[in-house]
């Protein structure tokens, strides 16, 4: 492995950048993967993932220290971040994990579609191998060491168009399981325990206020990136 063909597959191809029905294909073979019972009680580890990765990373951006991470069969998790109790960075640190996997299967649907999964799956295997290091049960080892080998093969071994298909794909995933993570919520109050009403807590907040920015956040990226997918099918101009 020389240098060239590691750059190489870190830079942007606008040669393989996604349309027509491809673009299509992938999104309902994503749609119909998380509408199967057995591949959803799969996919969801990922999403969760997502999730409590969007606590870590807002909480070290916010200041704070991100001590560790779990996730649990049952599409829970939990981040650890170490700081004051209360504050600004204690609100944005809870705040952002149920938006997280939208914004970032937004960001993976249009930066894929223009021929950007190279810098994309670079990105994702070095946060990864950052994550790998906070976690703290057997199980969350798993799932970050399964998707650090199928990012690792599809990065290396892939073309730049079965690598755009993936991430699209990925990135609907996400969206689809950002939208279901939050029903689950709404649906189904933890005793006080849940993101927004945390958040309630910390900022005498009504919980609806701060779950209607969760819908209205999921529902920004939800627009990008359908109108991203559309406008590369050809179908919306």
């Amino acid at each position: 492995m020389d240098l060239d063909t590691v750059w190489a597959k870190v830079l942007p191809e606008d040669a393989v950048a996604l349309s027509g029905a491809p673009v299509l294909v992938v999104l309902v073979a994503a749609l119909v993967a998380v509408s199967v019972g057995p591949t959803w009680g799969v996919l969801r580890l990922g999403v969760t993932l997502v999730h409590e990765l969007g606590h870590a990373l807002v909480g070290v951006l916010s200041g704070r220290r991100f001590t560790g991470f779990v996730l649990r069969g049952d599409m829970s998790g939990h981040a650890v971040t170490v700081g004051p109790a209360r504050g600004p960075g204690r609100v944005a640190t809870t705040w952002a994990g149920y938006p997280a996997p939208a914004l970032v299967g937004a960001l993976l649907v249009v930066l894929a579609v223009r021929g950007w999964s190279g810098p994309v799956l670079t990105a994702v295997l070095v946060l990864l191998v950052a994550a790998l290091l906070r976690v703290r049960s057997a199980l969350t080892a798993a799932v970050v060491l399964a998707v650090l080998a199928g990012a690792g093969a599809l990065w290396w071994a892939a073309d730049g168009t079965l690598q755009a298909q993936v991430v699209v794909a990925a990135g609907v995933v996400l969206l689809v399981g950002a939208w279901r993570h939050l029903g689950a919520v709404v649906g189904a109050p933890r005793a006080g325990t849940s993101d927004p009403e945390v958040l309630s807590r910390l900022t005498r907040v009504p919980t609806a206020l701060w779950t209607l920015t969760f819908v209205l956040t999921c529902a920004a990226a939800t627009w990008a990136a359908g109108t991203t997918v559309l406008q590369a099918a050809g179908i919306l101009r």
